[in-house]
């Protein structure tokens, strides 16, 4: 294989502790040195580099952390191409994942995924819900809670069951099966719980009690759809997708939300959920690669519940294995994501000279 004759640049964030807890419940004896979703992306830098390595004649690494002066430094020494943008949150502030992509707008170059914008509207949820809601997309009703707000009994509007996320994370932080609610009380008493273990704004969202399904969406063109099945998640647990679903190996929870691709849908439905996807990417400005995560109703009505740009990408993930199912393979995904980018550098040039 031709080495092609590019600098790739592979930066993310460092990991670190930033909350107390991030499961959304307390555990005795539990510990969490960091965050488990960026601990774990971690352990896959060293095998991405070796796999871009193989089709790019240079590929580096650098961790961000607040230290950005250093980082602009090291970023215009190497000067990249492009840069692979894994940068989720900085020292675990997830507030500053759109911050950095400006810094990279602000340097001129080129980065992976999506645009410092879209980064932005897609953490703080209830601006993602704003968006969909404005463009004609069906998202679940919710009430934005501001820290320390619990609205009155009187004047919520909302159907229980709801559920209660945090308003400016991802990667399930704070979601446990204790994130559904039934009844006012249990809705006071999970707010309390969030506004004291993580100081910041809650969303209380209609919960959707149906299917769930993952819709990949790699430039532009939807990938075959996954579902998250609960069968074997024991009764009286919420059938969602908590923390622990994602990260925590020996939990009830990531034993018992198991995925399959490509879902079982009829043609009709089938289609009905790619217009939904797409609506949804198009709505937010996504490009490159993202994550739509949509709810089927009892009556199988879609509802986008979240629009994840530059979803996790690590090999056992839902992303990687949608793109599997349609025949990409990991290091083609990584090349594929990389040349998206790379293609609007050539734009760049062509457009200077």
């Amino acid at each position: 294989m031709i080495l092609l004759d590019h600098k790739i640049l592979i930066c993310y964030n460092e990991p670190t502790r930033y909350y107390t807890n991030y499961l959304g419940k307390e555990v005795e004896g539990h510990n969490e040195d960091n965050d488990l979703s960026e601990r774990e992306f971690l352990n896959q830098i060293e095998s991405i580099k070796n796999l871009l390595k193989k089709r790019y004649s240079f590929v580096g690494t650098l961790a961000i952390n607040r230290n950005v002066r250093d980082a602009i430094k090291k970023i215009v020494s190497i000067s990249p191409d492009v840069i692979f943008n894994f940068v989720e949150s900085v020292e675990g502030n997830s507030d500053y994942e759109s911050y950095i992509a400006g810094v990279f707008d602000l340097l001129e170059i080129q980065y992976t995924g999506n645009s410092a914008m879209t980064l932005g509207n897609c953490l703080q949820k209830y601006r993602t819900k704003q968006i969909l809601k404005a463009n004609g997309v069906k998202t679940p009703e919710y009430y934005l809670a501001q820290l320390g707000e619990v609205p009155s009994i009187n004047k919520f509007r909302l159907n229980f069951p709801v559920i209660l996320k945090l308003a400016r994370e991802d990667a399930s932080i704070g979601i446990s099966e204790f994130s559904v609610v039934f009844c006012y009380e249990d809705l006071r008493a999970r707010l309390n719980y969030l506004f004291t273990s993580y100081s910041q704004e809650v969303i209380i969202e209609e919960y959707i009690e149906g299917r769930e399904l993952n819709v990949a969406i790699l430039g532009g063109q939807v990938l075959p759809i996954s579902e998250i099945t609960f069968d074997t998640l024991p009764s009286g647990l919420p059938k969602i997708v908590t923390y622990e679903a994602k990260w925590s190996s020996e939990s009830v929870y990531f034993k018992s939300t198991v995925p399959k691709c490509p879902a079982k849908l009829d043609e009709r439905l089938e289609k009905k959920i790619v217009k939904m996807a797409l609506e949804a990417y198009d709505a937010l400005d996504c490009r490159d690669y993202v994550r739509v995560d949509i709810r089927l109703n009892k009556k199988n009505i879609p509802y986008v519940i979240e629009v994840n740009p530059n979803p996790d990408i690590s090999p056992d993930t839902g992303f990687v294995r949608s793109a599997l199912a349609a025949g990409i393979c990991y290091e083609e995904l990584l090349y594929k994501i990389s040349s998206f980018a790379l293609l609007r550098n050539s734009y760049d040039t062509q457009a200077a000279s």
